[in-house]
């Protein structure tokens, strides 16, 4: 019964340190690309998504595929904004190869520090060839608090 509980223990370790893992890559890669947004490198940031990527801006549209989403950048008006999206929570489900990521984001104007909009966002990221990807992406703009 000991040698059946310690095997237990073992694989539950193994499945943590598996998972911990896989939200230290989602972690890294959500690091680099709000770098590639600061940087104004929208090529480089559609390197983390899915081609069929849909996203949900602040104010509510929605946004089908990559081509579509660099489109609605270049084509955005008034001063250029970079965005940073701040985790406060992942999920990994390994069997499925699907990961939750929550928290808050801020659209920065450049040239400033400080927010000029900002809320919760959600992502749902999946693993592709061994590597993960955003494929769906929801902002709700909310009151911004400092």
């Amino acid at each position: 019964m000991k040698l059946v509980f310690g095997i237990i223990l073992i694989l539950l370790s193994l499945c943590s340190i598996a998972q911990e893992s896989e939200e230290s890559q989602i972690l890294a890669l959500r690091a680099k690309s709000n770098a590639a947004l600061r940087a104004f490198d929208e090529e480089l940031n559609a390197t983390f998504l899915t081609d069929g990527i849909l996203i949900t801006t602040g104010a509510g549209t929605l946004i089908s595929g990559k081509n579509e989403l660099l489109e609605y950048i270049r084509k955005a008006s008034g001063p250029r904004m970079y965005w940073i999206r701040t985790p406060d929570e992942i999920i990994v489900n390994p069997e499925t190869q699907l990961a939750w990521e929550s928290g808050t984001w801020k659209g920065i104007v450049e040239g400033s520090e400080e927010p000029v909009v900002g809320g919760n966002y959600a992502a749902q990221w999946t693993k592709k060839s061994g590597q993960w990807l955003i494929q769906s992406e929801l902002f709700v703009a909310l009151p911004i608090y400092k």
